[in-house]
């Protein structure tokens, strides 16, 4: 039996989670759809989604479970919860960013997007971290104002921001 994965985020939409879940997969390696639930009669005075409507999905993204919940409409995602993509080069920021904007995203500022169902993502080369944690605070300050400059992030940019040459 496999382990219980600790803390499984849990996405409320309002009737899209099968849709959602679906996108989610088709982006991401190592990603599939598991269960899928469905509402039942019971509890129809509060959910007032139609019998063997879907409920919830499973699945998983890079080996992390989610479950996205069809909760209707009384909460919408916002900026304060975004999930972080680590990226190794900019072939993979501009995948994940060009998929995740697709049909109806939108860009936001630092790389930061929301997708089409409005959940916000930060799509992040993995060379950042090291930059924005150098001891050199000068190199810190150019790669900073680089940023605020962008969407979506630019390596050779942030690299050329890193090493002074801008």
């Amino acid at each position: 039996m496999a382990a219980i994965q600790k803390i499984t985020p849990n996405l409320w939409f309002d009737t899209q989670a099968e849709e959602a879940a679906k996108f989610y997969v088709s982006i991401f390696n190592n990603s599939k759809i598991g269960a899928i639930t469905r509402f039942g009669q019971e509890g129809f005075e509060y959910h007032k989604m139609p019998e063997g409507t879907v409920m919830t999905v499973n699945f998983w993204i890079e080996g992390v479970e989610f479950i996205a919940l069809n909760g209707g409409p009384a909460f919408k995602f916002n900026e304060s919860i975004s999930f972080i993509i680590n990226c190794d080069t900019q072939d993979e920021v501009d995948y994940f960013w060009n998929n995740l904007i697709a049909d109806g995203g939108e860009e936001s500022m630092c790389g930061w997007l929301k997708d089409k169902f409005g959940l916000s993502w930060q799509v992040v080369p993995v060379i950042l971290n090291k930059m924005m944690t150098d001891p050199d605070a000068q190199k810190v300050k150019r790669v900073s104002n680089a940023i605020f400059q962008m969407r979506k992030l630019n390596i050779g940019i942030l690299k050329r921001a890193y090493e002074g040459a801008d």
